[in-house]
């Protein structure tokens, strides 16, 4: 019988190796996996590339992983805002390595790995800084039509944590709003996926419509209760 549920994070995440590619949803505070985020600080792996849209926020959630040190490099499109000090103080320190993709070239990375694609040319970021590689060579560049293009590569992740709101024992889910975000194809883009989800249902009780992420992508699910916000709602 499949059946996909974790009693808990650290089940979940306990085969997580160090150096390992994570895969982290979420778009600035909506639909970020906290609480895996937190079973991963605990669980203990090290010399992490995290993948992700932006570099944590405050000291919760990625900004907490990056504080505990654990990250040795991170993918992501938005670095920098009011309250990523965390991230700030590490990269001026050189205690972490950026990678800047832009955020459509991201999504598309993550989709070209889900779907098996093996590179893909995209517009965005020719003549720019963001067409050179790491080591200041050029990324290779195509005229098609008329217009210039450069050749990106796909992200593979070895994990991949998301945040959905409802999910079956098959790993079946569901998502809220905006919640949904890089959840769907960084899921398909990893090896292993873990959701924490705020509702397990039966088989049949999803309407099949509704389902973003088919359970094939999906490794674990780990319920997490609903928490209060300070304006009386939930997240």
């Amino acid at each position: 019988m499949i059946n996909k549920i974790a009693d808990t994070i650290a089940e979940a995440v306990a085969d997580t190796p160090d150096g390992a590619t994570v895969l982290i949803g979420g778009f600035g505070t909506a639909g970020i996996p906290s609480e895996l985020i937190d079973g991963l600080i605990d669980q203990g792996a090290r010399n992490l590339v995290v993948v992700n849209n932006n570099a944590g926020n405050a000291e919760h959630g990625l900004a907490a992983l990056l504080k505990a040190g654990r990250i040795r490099k991170i993918i992501c499109s938005f670095p920098r805002q009011t309250d990523s000090y965390v991230f700030d103080e590490l990269y001026r320190t050189r205690k972490v390595e950026l990678e800047l993709v832009p955020q459509g070239n991201l999504a598309e990375r993550l989709r070209a790995a889900g779907a098996g694609v093996g590179a893909f040319f995209t517009p965005t970021g020719y003549g720019t800084l963001m067409a050179l590689n790491a080591d200041g060579t050029p990324k290779e560049t195509r005229l098609i039509n008329g217009k210039h293009y450069v050749l990106e590569y796909p992200i593979h992740g070895d994990l991949a944590l998301i945040k959905a709101e409802a999910g079956d024992r098959w790993g079946n889910l569901v998502y809220r709003k905006a919640a949904r975000n890089f959840g769907p194809v960084m899921a398909m883009a990893a090896k292993k996926t873990v959701a924490s989800v705020h509702k397990i249902v039966a088989l049949g009780e999803l309407d099949p419509e509704s389902v973003i992420t088919p359970g094939i992508f999906v490794t674990k699910i780990v319920r997490i209760d609903h928490k209060a916000t300070e304006g009386g709602g939930f997240k």
